[in-house]
């Protein structure tokens, strides 16, 4: 059984930073696209990042460019979304998301993600 298990959400001040955490159970091949998306309320679910297999390729919204980072460390099967020079605007239920048995993330934000974690709040205060 698949399933993804975010971590690291919290509550900090503007231009603060944040790791979040998504680890990936029961499927350890590297033939994936992951993604992290974000809803805050009253809003649509927006895509955030995403990262191919070996995180040869990344890929960002124009809002968090040159402040958030995707990455992996395919030895423990976790993506992870650095976050830095908050603003309140990035407050907002994160989520990881997994589609497998693919090579690229080729139009990341629309792709039919089959696998979504829990969610970890971000909150960022002025």
């Amino acid at each position: 059984q698949v399933t993804l298990g975010e971590s690291g959400g919290d509550s900090v001040q503007t231009r603060g930073s944040l790791r979040l955490s998504c680890e990936l159970f029961g499927y350890t091949y590297s033939d994936k696209c992951m993604a992290w998306f974000r809803q805050a309320p009253g809003k649509e679910r927006e895509g955030v990042a995403a990262i191919d297999r070996g995180g040869r390729d990344t890929w960002y919204a124009d809002s968090v460019k040159g402040r958030f980072t995707i990455s992996q460390d395919n030895s423990k099967n976790t993506v992870y979304l650095q976050m830095d020079s908050l603003k309140p605007d990035d407050t907002a239920m994160y989520y990881c998301a997994a589609e497998l048995e693919v090579w690229q993330c080729g139009s990341w934000e629309n792709r039919p993600y089959k696998y979504w974690g829990q969610g970890t709040q971000v909150t960022v205060s002025s």
